[in-house]
This record gives structure tokens, sequence and C-alpha cells, in this order.
């Protein structure tokens, strides 16, 4: 009986902990949108930098067109576009080049656009990482934008980034969007994924200039000045990682620069994964990198789930006395912590529902952590858009 009242005091810990700290720096994350503060196209736009928008694409034919369009209509004034198809086998280069012709004779489309097109990939780079590099290759811009092929940006939302990135003085951007999902379980691990990775690693500490250790970087919008870029390594210095926003990021940070992070639920969509599946067949790929490809410390996150985050949820029933009461507590702050932190990052709500049914979301996340070290494991590699990379590649990529 002592083993449990320990165990439930140790969660009851832990998790007063994590709420202390979420309460000290999580309101540091300001949200991302159109304000009444003079609008940057109203200066000169040889005032402002130049943003060099840099996107790769890869069997991205059902998208490339609505997001490039999305951006030649932003408000900014001062922007290129340099879109980077890698290696596809689809029309997504074809689709590309015809409109890159179209926007060279009509007026409608000021914002000159850059087409690379990469035939091979050279030993040593993971595809989407030697694609965004061949395009900062061609990019003028003292600031880099680097995105996603599959993201929806609203008219004003490069421009707010800007605006919000010269009033922190800060040299890295990078903004958490809103992620539509279809169906009430995909959206459950939409948030519940978001809300685990949120608590490794402290994205709300993000912009404590103080910190080197805490750091974030997401895919969708890294905002980057170019000096901040280079000293950082670029993208050479984190060739194999599939988790390279997150390294970006990290990089970015550790070499001493200024970095902040928004909530850009209402200038930028992106559909993450269109159904459940999707989802846990494609975090297999990056789950893993995570822990350095080392499955003790994928072992340890996977025992701290369990013990953590799904167990008081049982072990109140069972335990009896103060150790229920404790348990209890846990997860009244856990449940608490999770719709905060997915209503800070997202703007989505949270309903009842799925805080109650936060346990399965706890299963289902575990087993997708279990799933992707067994098929690296088993595989010796990962694929990614249909390129095998050897886990002993992998591995000698890692800081």
């Amino acid at each position: 009986m002592w083993l449990i009242e320990l165990l439930a005091l140790i969660i009851f810990i832990y998790w007063l902990a994590v709420l202390l700290e979420y309460r000290r720096y999580a309101r540091a994350i300001p949200k991302l949108s159109a304000s009444a503060e003079p609008d940057l196209t109203a200066a000169d736009g040889k005032t402002l930098p130049l943003v060099s928008v840099i996107l790769a694409a890869k069997e991205e034919e059902a998208s490339i067109i609505e997001t490039v369009k999305h951006l030649q209509s932003q408000t900014y004034p001062r922007l290129e576009i340099i879109a980077v198809n890698d290696r596809s086998s689809d029309q997504t280069g074809a689709k590309l080049d015809a409109l890159k012709q179209w926007a060279e004779r009509s007026d409608d489309f000021p914002v000159p656009i850059t087409v690379v097109h990469i035939t091979r990939l050279p030993a040593g780079w993971i595809g989407k990482n030697h694609a965004l590099y061949q395009g900062f290759q061609q990019a003028r811009g003292q600031l880099l934008l680097f995105t996603d092929a599959d993201v929806r940006f609203q008219p004003q939302a490069i421009a707010s980034a800007v605006r919000y990135m010269r009033r922190e003085q800060a040299d890295h951007i990078t903004a958490v969007p809103a992620m539509p999902a279809n169906g009430f379980w995909l959206r459950a691990f939409v948030h519940y994924f978001l809300f685990a990775l949120s608590m490794f690693v402290k994205p709300w500490r993000a912009g404590d200039d103080r910190s080197r250790k805490h750091s974030i970087g997401i895919g969708a919008f890294n905002l980057v000045t170019r000096k901040a870029y280079e000293a950082a390594g670029t993208h050479r210095a984190i060739a194999l990682r599939p988790d390279d926003d997150l390294q970006l990021g990290a990089r970015i940070k550790r070499t001493g620069f200024r970095q902040r992070l928004v909530s850009a639920a209402s200038m930028l969509e992106v559909e993450w994964y269109p159904n459940l599946p999707s989802a846990v067949h494609g975090l297999e790929k990056n789950f893993f990198s995570g822990f350095r490809y080392r499955w003790w410390l994928a072992a340890g996150a996977w025992f701290g789930q369990l013990l953590f985050y799904l167990y008081p949820f049982a072990g109140i029933w069972f335990s009896g006395g103060w150790a229920s009461a404790a348990l209890g507590a846990s997860v009244i702050i856990f449940m608490a912590l999770y719709a905060s932190a997915v209503r800070s990052l997202t703007s989505g709500p949270v309903g009842p529902r799925e805080l109650v049914l936060l346990p399965f979301s706890v299963m289902l996340l575990c087993y997708v952590l279990i799933r992707s070290v067994a098929l690296t494991f088993k595989r010796g590699g990962i694929y990614w858009r249909g390129t095998f990379y050897p886990l002993h590649e992998l591995k000698k990529k890692m800081d």
C-alpha cells in the first residue's frame, strides 16, 4: 500500500510542478493576427527587408497551385517565392512551370517566383532538407520563410509576422497554424500529440532569451533572418534529420539568437493528415528521431506516458484514501493544462468528450511510439516520400 501512496505522491508533485511552470511561462505565447497597427504596406517598400519564401514540394500536384497563389496574394510589399520541385513523379513540376509563366505574363501576380527542379538526391541528405537548402541557394532575401507546400496563408500573414518580428527584435519567428481535422478521433489525436510534444520541448519557454536549452520550430512557418540561419549552419547541419523544423529551431536558439513562438490559427491553416490511419503511418518516419534513435530514451518516454498520463485515470479507483485524492487532483490538473495548452496553441475548442477520453489518446500515442521504434529497427531505417534512409546513416548525423 505504501508503494501505491508513494507513486500517487510522485505523480501529484510532477503535475503540480508542470502547472507552476506553465503558469509562469505559457502566457508569453501571443496570437498572430491582423491588428489596428499601421500595416507594413503603408510604408515605403524599399525600407522593408525582402522576404524569400522557400517551399519544397514532392508529389504535391493537388495543393501546390493554391499554396503559391495564396503566397502571391500576400499584402507584404517585398516578397519572392522560391518553389522547389523535389523529384516529383506527378505533375507538380509542370504545374509550377505553368504558374511561373502565367505570373510573368500577368499584372495580377507581381510577386516573382523562381522554380527549382531537383532530379537527384545526393548522399547524406533527406529530400526535404536538401530541397530547402537548394531553395536557400537561390534566395536573395534578408529574411527567409521556410514553409510547406500545403499551407494556406491569409493575405496579411507575412506582413503581420514581419511586424511582430521587428517589434520583438527577434531573429526567428515560428507559428502554430490552424490544423483542421476530419472526425473526432483525428482531432483528439492531433491535439494530444501537440500537448505531449509541448510537455517534452516546453515551447512556451522558447521566448526566454536567457535560456538556450528550450526552443521550437514548426515546419509550416519558420521565419528567420539570413544571419541567424547561416550562423546555425543552414540545413546542411541537419541534413539527415527528419524533424528538421524542431532541429532548425534548436540550432538557432543554441547559437544565441532571439526566438519567438506565436499562435497563428487565424492566419495559417494546414491539414496535417486527412485521417487517423494516415497520422499513425505518417509519424513512423520521425517520431523515433526525436529520441535520437536511442531505444532507451524512447522507452523512458513511453513509460513516462503510462505512469504520469495514463495511470492516474485508473489508479484513482483502487488506491483509496489520500492517494486517490492525489491522483484525482493530478487528473484535474492534467485536463486543465491540456485544455489551456490546446486553446493557446491552436485557438481550437476542447470539449468535455475529448477530456474524458484522454486515456485513449494517451494509449494511441504510446502505440504510435512503439510502432515507430519497431518499424525503424525492423527496416534498418525509415522511408520518407519514397526514399529509404538507413539507420546507421541517420545515427551518424545526430549531434
